[in-house]
């Protein structure tokens, strides 16, 4: 692909813009391990919404959700539950408030407040660690993956797709060491606005350039139909026989029965809470529980221009993309239909700005990962078991240390990788399979203690990165049960037998973070010693809202699809149960949050 003078002057503009923005930003970071990880926990959280919203607008997965859109239609607008991405509604009805509670800065250290500081604790707090290492690495090898093959055809030069995610990554690096989550905040912060800007520009061509009839001539019957039977029943053949092939090598074909697996995966992953990731950094960056609480609900509406954008992408690549698919035969590629669209379709000048955008989409991602990261390594192993007395400077120094380390490892294993789709497997239904029971149960049952978790933990990270070596057949989806299961009897054994844990720090932690479940014997003695005491929170309130929750980020994503396509009425009934799911959220949720 040619680019202009214009538009890489754009680009250029941008990649300097981010990087002095750390320089701008590095005293303020600097001034302790608190303020680097989570800006003090002074910044607003409408600020920290819209960054949670960029780091999630990655590339790599605008790229996947443009292919299952253009495969599978509205019915694609499912599949991204794989993540899935109505945990951001768990944690805004009740969840991100039990982690706010808690005043620690990683999800590991999180632990001492759960199970104390006994030997259960302290290979609990190492079991995180480890756990949260792995998923970064996870993360930066989808993101290599993404931005290399995506610069590989949007930029003029001839180098290998490994080279520019090396360039690109470094960039990134380096305003993310000088300036830590302050700098991640506001670098993502002005890559929403472009990213939104950018939104905006290509639903209004695609708006302009592609009519009902065009889009209904170039896809199978049911691709504009939401809901779905027993069967997926989307036919390819007379259109891009290819893409059949796409969707049994998926699996999806009885689409019912994955969806209820993807269901059940969901919610399970969405109760165990947030991953040690950059999703968690943000929860504990917030003010107050309260705002931890609106953060998470705001992530879900920032997220809105992303499906005006892929939508957008998706449809122009159908009506004029679709021939060249075609073409390809068996070795179809749909990872080329974003570069075609923005080669022709976009003028000079908006192309940059495009562009720089998708840039922004995977820096976003990559910072707040290389920050999350590192804050596993300085604050839960650098500052805990080797120099506990440091100074400012001395964890500053090995948090820039930490993010290199980081970077170099995920550049490593991400030039080993064999693709997006397998990382994105991974990640999802693999390595989310271990992480799902002691994170439910550390939650809602009492007798569940340090030893247990510990053994879940570890069971469950080594059996997702076993699966694919022992079965290289099996979909990682499919494992999932196994790898749960795996983790479970971990859990519970371990639990059994072992002693409980101290009842003191049970009824510290019941006190504090005032969660439901199978707490009845720590609530008496609780209740007990003050007779004050109320338990603000319940099961069945939460839970409710949680499906009113879905059902409203569902409305979400569907209006901006609709729209570009032009199915109005749809779109008019989308928007009616937007309203209605609002008002009931206002009524049932809102106005029972409070400051703690």
């Amino acid at each position: 692909m040619s680019l202009h003078t214009i538009d890489i002057a754009i680009i250029g503009a941008y990649l300097i813009l981010v990087v002095l923005a750390g320089v701008y930003i590095r005293k303020r970071a600097s001034q302790g391990i608190e303020s680097y990880f989570l800006g003090g926990r002074r910044i607003p959280w409408y600020y920290l919404g819209m960054s949670n919203a960029s780091s999630m607008f990655d590339i790599t997965g605008t790229m996947w959700l443009v292919t299952i859109l253009f495969i599978y239609g509205l019915k694609g607008a499912w599949l991204p539950w794989l993540w899935p991405t109505f945990n951001q509604i768990f944690l805004m009805i009740y969840l991100a408030r039990w982690i706010r509670r808690s005043n620690v800065i990683t999800g590991a250290e999180w632990i001492g407040t759960r199970f104390g500081k006994g030997r259960g604790a302290e290979l609990s707090r190492l079991s995180v660690v480890i756990f949260a290492l792995v998923m970064v690495i996870g993360y930066l090898i989808y993101a290599f993956q993404g931005i290399g093959r995506f610069a590989s055809v949007f930029f003029p030069f001839d180098w290998l797709p490994s080279t520019y995610a090396i360039i690109l990554m470094t960039i990134t690096t380096i305003y993310v060491i000088l300036g830590g989550m302050y700098s991640v905040v506001i670098t993502d912060v002005i890559q929403f606005v472009i990213l939104t800007i950018t939104s905006v520009i290509l639903a209004v061509i695609a708006f302009v350039k592609v009519s009902p009839d065009q889009l209904t001539a170039v896809v199978p019957a049911g691709w504009k139909q939401f809901f779905f039977g027993w069967e997926l029943n989307l036919d390819w053949s007379s259109l891009i026989p290819a893409v059949n092939g796409r969707i049994d090598l998926d699996g999806y074909n009885f689409f019912t029965i994955i969806i209820m697996m993807i269901i059940i995966k969901g919610i399970l992953n969405s109760m165990a809470g947030t991953a040690p990731n950059y999703d968690m950094q943000r929860v504990l960056a917030t003010r107050s529980p309260k705002e931890s609480s609106l953060m998470s609900g705001l992530v879900s509406i920032a997220l809105f221009p992303r499906w005006l954008m892929i939508a957008a992408i998706t449809v122009l690549g159908l009506v004029f993309f679709s021939d060249h698919l075609q073409f390809m035969g068996d070795s179809i590629d749909f990872e080329l239909i974003m570069p075609y669209v923005v080669n022709n379709f976009i003028p000079v000048g908006v192309t940059g700005l495009i562009i720089a955008g998708l840039l922004a989409a995977y820096m976003s991602t990559f910072d707040s990962t290389v920050n999350a990261g590192a804050a596993y390594l300085v604050n839960d192993i650098y500052k805990r078991y080797i120099r506990k007395n440091g100074t400012n400077r001395q964890y500053i120094l090995m948090s820039y240390a930490a993010s290199v380390l980081i970077v170099i490892v995920g550049i490593l294993f991400g030039s080993m990788a064999q693709s997006i789709h397998s990382a994105m497997q991974w990640i999802v239904s693999g390595l989310w399979g271990g992480f799902a029971v002691p994170n439910i149960l550390k939650w809602h049952w009492w007798r569940f203690n340090g030893y247990g978790y510990f053994g879940g933990m570890i069971i469950g990270v080594v059996s997702a990165m076993l699966v694919p070596i022992l079965f290289p057949g099996m979909d990682p989806l499919q494992a999932f049960p196994y790898i749960m299961a795996a983790s479970g009897i971990a859990c519970v054994i371990g639990s059994l037998m072992t002693d409980a844990d101290d009842i003191e720090v049970l009824k510290l932690f019941y006190r504090q973070v005032r969660p439901w479940g199978f707490w009845k014997p720590v609530y008496n003695l609780v209740k007990a010693e003050n007779p004050s005491f109320i338990l603000d929170s319940s099961a069945a309130r939460d839970l409710m809202n949680v499906g009113i929750g879905i059902v409203w980020q569902m409305t979400l994503v569907l209006a901006p699809i609709y729209l570009i396509i032009k199915e109005y009425q749809q779109m008019w009934i989308t928007i009616f149960v937007l309203i209605v799911t609002s008002f009931l959220l206002k009524k049932t949720w809102y106005n029972r949050l409070t400051i703690d």
